[in-house]
């Protein structure tokens, strides 16, 4: 069986515009998302855990290192990556920036 790999969407500006708050949730709307926008400090740390429905994390500000598949990545501004129900993965807030988090369902 092949290694699943984490696939981050890229922010581009020539489809998406600048990368600012309302143009990403224009984004996550277009692609038929709803979604909570959360900010999380510098230190905040989600250890290993599950969710019940598949989602869409996207980062409008900050870097988010994020771990699935045993494999990690850090997430920068307009990073997006989808998340499959019951998938185990972690992530913290790394450096010394807010994070603003648009947490994404369908």
């Amino acid at each position: 069986m092949a290694q699943l790999k984490i696939n981050i969407e890229k922010w581009d500006t020539a489809v998406d515009g600048e990368l600012t708050e309302s143009n990403m949730k224009r984004k996550l709307e277009k692609q038929g998302y709803k979604y909570i926008m959360y900010i999380f400090s510098p230190g905040t740390d989600f250890p290993d855990h599950t969710h019940s429905v598949s989602k869409k994390d996207s980062i409008l500000t900050g870097r988010f290192q994020f771990g699935m598949y045993d494999q990690i990545v850090v997430l920068e501004p307009g990073d997006m990556v989808e998340v499959p129900k019951n998938t185990v993965h972690n992530a913290q807030v790394v450096g010394r920036e807010n994070v603003v988090f648009f947490d994404a369902t369908k």
